[in-house]
C-alpha cells in the first residue's frame, strides 16, 4: 500500500471521517468529492475525507489528490491511500486504520451527497448509544429505457420507501463501529453493516444523497443476483444477524399496485428477478456496468 497522506500532528482532530473505496473511478471521483465540498458544515472541527484507490488502473489517485487545495480552502482534511490490492472490503479496512475520528461516513464513489447530509448525519449519530444512519436515497435519471422501466418500481417497494437501505452510504457512531472489527470478506457490506444494528438503532434523515442503477439488462441481472447472494450469505454465515432484519413484506398486493400504475416497469423488474432464479449463480465479481 503506498500512502499519500497530508496533515500534521498539531492540526485538531476532525470529528468525522468520510471513507471513499473508490476502484477505477477517475471518471466519477471528481463529482463526488465536488458534491462533499459543496457540504454546509456549521461546527467548527474540521471534517477528513480520505480516499482509497484499490487496485486502480487508471487516474483515481490522482483525480482525487487534485482535489486536495480546495479542501484545504475549507477547513478540511483531503488524505488519498493508493493501494495496488484490489477489494471494496479491502479498502475499507484500510481506510479505517488511518481515520481519525470514530464517527465514519462510508461513501461509493459514485454517490453524491447534498448539502446537509453530512451535518444531518452527524447529528443523528451525536449520542453515546450504538447508531446507523444514512440518508434519503434519489436515484440517478437513468439512460436506458430497461434501466429506466426497473428503477422506477426499485424505487417504490417497501424497503426502499420505508427502510433505511444504506446503498452506496451508510455511516455509524463510535458505539456503532465497536459492533465489528475489521469488515469481513463477504460481497454485501451495506447489508452485514445495517443487519449489524437493531431496528430502533437505525436512522433515516431526510437530506439526500444520489447513487445510480446499472444500466441494461444484463448488468441488472448480475447485480441483483449479487444482491441476493450477499443476503444469502450473510444468513449462513451471520445468522444471529438476521434477527435485526426488519425488512418490509413485498405483499401480493403491492405488486399487483404496482403491476396496474406501471405494467411495463412491474415486467422489467419482475423479469429480472425471475431471471435471477433462472439462472446459475456464478461468479459475483463486482463491475459497475456503466
Amino acid at each position: 500500500m503506498l500512502p499519500v497522506l497530508r496533515g500534521h500532528a498539531d492540526e485538531p482532530l476532525p470529528v468525522l471521517s468520510v471513507l471513499i473505496p473508490a476502484s477505477n473511478e477517475e471518471a466519477l471521483i471528481g463529482s463526488c468529492l465536488r458534491a462533499l465540498l459543496q457540504s454546509e458544515w456549521a461546527l467548527g472541527d474540521p471534517v477528513e475525507v480520505i480516499v482509497i484507490s484499490n487496485g486502480s488502473h487508471d487516474q483515481t489517485a490522482q483525480r482525487a489528490l487534485s482535489h486536495q487545495g480546495a479542501f484545504e480552502d475549507k477547513g478540511w482534511d483531503l488524505r488519498v491511500l493508493d493501494r495496488k490490492e484490489g477489494g471494496k472490503l479491502g479498502a475499507m479496512n484500510a481506510g479505517d486504520k488511518v481515520a481519525r475520528s470514530d464517527v465514519r461516513v462510508y461513501l461509493d464513489a459514485d454517490v453524491e451527497v447534498s448539502k446537509r447530509l453530512l451535518a444531518d448525519l452527524f447529528t443523528a449519530l451525536d449520542t453515546p448509544d450504538p447508531r446507523y444512519a444514512s440518508g434519503t436515497l434519489h436515484l440517478i435519471p437513468p439512460k436506458t429505457w430497461v434501466t429506466r422501466a426497473y428503477a422506477r418500481i426499485y424505487a417504490k417497494v417497501p424497503f426502499m420507501q420505508h427502510g433505511v437501505p444504506g446503498a452506496g452510504l451508510f455511516a455509524v457512531n463510535a458505539a456503532g463501529r465497536m459492533r465489528w472489527a475489521e469488515f469481513p470478506k463477504i460481497i454485501s457490506d451495506d447489508t452485514f453493516v445495517r443487519l449489524s444494528f437493531r431496528p430502533h438503532e437505525r436512522v433515516g434523515v431526510p437530506a439526500t444523497y444520489t447513487w445510480p442503477l446499472v444500466e441494461g439488462w444484463g448488468n441488472l441481472v448480475r447485480v441483483r443476483r449479487r444482491q441476493n447472494a450477499g443476503v444469502d450469505e450473510i444468513r449462513d454465515h451471520y445468522p444471529d444477524l438476521m434477527r435485526n432484519d426488519d425488512k418490509p413484506t413485498f405483499t401480493l398486493l403491492d405488486k399487483a399496485t404496482l403491476a396496474l400504475k406501471d405494467p411495463i416497469g412491474f415486467a422489467v423488474y419482475s423479469g429480472v428477478a425471475l431471471a435471477v432464479r433462472l439462472t446459475a449463480t456464478g461468479a459475483t465479481d463486482w463491475s459497475r456496468g456503466r
